[in-house]
């Protein structure tokens, strides 16, 4: 029974590796992610002098949930700072919300865009607008989303000083909700972990970089010298493209857990998020059948296939790919508390697996199906998304 016994040791070694592969990514990412110094232990800044400060904002049919985000921002404790937000051509009530705060109070400035040029998409044709009119020697780019704790600025202010950091960005906590969000997001955030190793962004000699649409602080003369956005006019993941030009450029920037100061309720339900992630999940994957199509099978292996093993495997390869199911689980559910959700759905760690394996084919197929994204009403070819690409 060659054939038999060749099969039950592949079996063996692969499960095996695979278990080791978990425990050891354990240790290094949650070891990792601990060296990362505590924003919330950031003293609070006093001052005397308080640099000038910019949150810089998008909005694009946000009626429904700007207005809260907005309240959290003009709480802020912070005595030198404005707030430019950018109704981008909205089709509700949007316009209209950012003007009846920008009459309350004077620290919000409100922009109205009609068209969208040529060669831009609307996010970072946004920002840009916002950079435009922005007086401060700091910006911070936000969605319009985001709830700031009032102590926020003040703790970055002092954390970017002791780091000695030209750029910032946090770790958003996700406000999860139900059975399917947790599930997706779970996972999704268990291969961002994985794959971005944030606590190597302030490793010079690292070529990992970080920028999270929800906050990214930086200097002012940092964003001018790498371009400001108008070297991310076409790049659909224009976030983490912007902490890719910070390292490119040789300044220093660092990622952190938002922990309690930062929260957001991205989509609301399972489908919102399969749709949200349409959009831009083949873009990270540089709009390549080739890369999306080993991720596919990447997550597949990693997290579908010891499940597999432990129905269909027998003696030692069972016990190694039930040890690689145990280890992938717990690896998950240490993660859960940073998206406000509970450690049980690491559980859920392989039906995650396949939600976000079914995301990436979609988005590929709608895609190149399309010919490009549709983004918020407007569709922008995929050879223009291509040559954009940084």
């Amino acid at each position: 029974m060659p054939g038999k016994i060749d099969l039950h040791i592949f079996a063996t070694v692969f499960f095996a590796a695979l278990a080791l592969g978990w425990i050891v990514s354990t240790v290094v990412t949650y070891s990792g992610m601990a060296s990362i110094p505590s924003l919330a232990d950031a003293a609070i800044f006093e001052g005397p002098d308080f640099p000038r400060i910019s949150i810089l904002l998008a909005a694009r049919d946000e009626a429904e949930k700007m207005p809260a985000a907005l309240v959290s921002l003009l709480k802020l404790n912070y005595p030198n700072y404005e707030v430019i937000a950018v109704d981008d051509r909205s089709t509700d009530a949007t316009g209209k919300i950012l003007d009846e705060f920008a009459a309350r109070d004077a620290r919000l400035k409100a922009i109205h865009v009609a068209e969208l040029p040529k060669g831009w998409l609307g996010k970072p044709h946004a920002l840009a607008s916002a950079y435009e009119k922005a007086s401060g020697e700091w910006l911070i780019f936000t969605d319009a989303d985001v709830h700031f704790a009032p102590d926020l600025l003040r703790r970055a202010v002092t954390y970017m000083a002791r780091e000695r950091l030209d750029h910032l960005t946090l770790l958003v906590r996700l406000d999860l909700r139900g059975f399917w969000e947790p599930v997706a997001l779970g996972y999704l955030g268990v291969i961002f972990a994985m794959g971005t190793h944030p606590w190597k962004t302030s490793d010079a000699k690292s070529k990992a970089y970080m920028g999270v649409g929800a906050f990214q602080m930086i200097r002012r003369a940092t964003y001018e010298a790498i371009g400001t956005h108008r070297r991310l006019a076409m790049e659909v993941v224009d976030d983490m493209k912007l902490g890719k030009l910070v390292k490119m450029g040789g300044f220093r920037s660092m990622a952190a857990p938002s922990e309690h100061l930062m929260n957001v309720r991205w989509q609301e339900g399972f489908g919102n998020i399969v749709k949200g992630l349409t959009k831009n999940m083949f873009a990270g994957f540089s709009f390549s059948a080739a890369q999306a199509l080993a991720a596919m099978c990447g997550v597949f292996a990693l997290s579908v296939a010891p499940v597999l093993g432990v129905i269909f495997a027998r003696g030692v390869a069972q016990i190694a790919a039930a040890v690689a199911v145990i280890a992938a689980m717990i690896f998950e559910a240490l993660l859960m508390p940073r998206a406000r959700a509970s450690r049980w759905f690491g559980v859920t760690h392989a039906l995650g697996a396949l939600v976000i394996c079914y995301i990436i084919l979609r988005s590929m197929i709608v895609t190149l199906g399309r010919g490009g994204v549709v983004w918020r009403g407007t569709f922008y070819p995929l050879e223009e998304l291509r040559r954009g690409q940084v």
